[in-house]
């Protein structure tokens, strides 16, 4: 991991009492959903999705990585959709690189963003799509709602063998205001720190 990032990971792994125990309850469903596709020696694929693929759905696609990573668990793929697109929101990069990741930026409306957290990573490819985009998986994947308005619109995803909300408060509520860099480091934050007590779980065996 990057020296950064590292020291980051480090902090918020020792903070997974801040995590309500209804919290906790439901990533650990996500958990177990993980385990039993690693037991059968299948490919664990985590789609994230929310509304319009800008922030909360990429966040928890890039830490959910990140985390399989960090605690070495193989047969992860994460991936993350909208029921619309529109583009991976600039402020939501901006929180990942202060957190530590690298992010090459290729330009566009849309820009497919490169994100490492190591320099022998594969870099993840974040751009904002559908959640039945090609580049996503189309059967045999778990649907992780990460909105509330994405889980109440979207009740059926094609090809989802398992889903769970697990909803965030969108941080695009502080734009434009003197407090949106510090709320969506919060968010950024929260959605990390799930992310690695869900991926512990699934190293732990717990």
């Amino acid at each position: 991991m990057y020296p950064t990032l590292e020291n980051y990971i480090t902090r918020l792994v020792s903070d997974f009492s801040s995590i309500s125990e209804d919290r906790k309850k439901d990533l650990k469903e996500v958990a177990n959903y993980i385990r039993t596709k690693l037991s059968a020696d299948e490919v664990a694929k985590l789609n994230f999705i929310c509304t319009h693929n800008s922030r909360r759905s990429h966040l928890s696609q890039i830490w959910a990585q990140t985390a399989a990573a960090f605690y070495s668990i193989d047969k992860i793929e994460t991936y993350s959709g909208g029921t619309e697109a529109t583009a991976f929101n600039p402020r939501a990069v901006a929180a990942v690189e202060r957190a530590g990741f690298k992010v090459e930026d290729p330009g566009g409306e849309n820009p497919g963003y490169k994100v490492s957290f190591s320099e022998g990573s594969e870099p993840m490819v974040c751009f904002s799509k559908k959640f039945d985009d090609d580049f996503n998986p189309d059967e045999n994947f778990t649907a992780i709602m990460t909105c509330s308005d994405a889980d109440e619109n979207c009740p059926f995803v094609p090809g989802a063998e398992f889903r769970k909300p697990i909803t965030y408060v969108d941080p695009k509520e502080a734009d434009g205001t003197e407090r949106e860099a510090e709320v969506y480091d919060e968010r950024c934050r929260q959605i990390a720190t799930e992310m690695f007590y869900m991926m512990n779980l699934v190293s732990s065996k717990n």
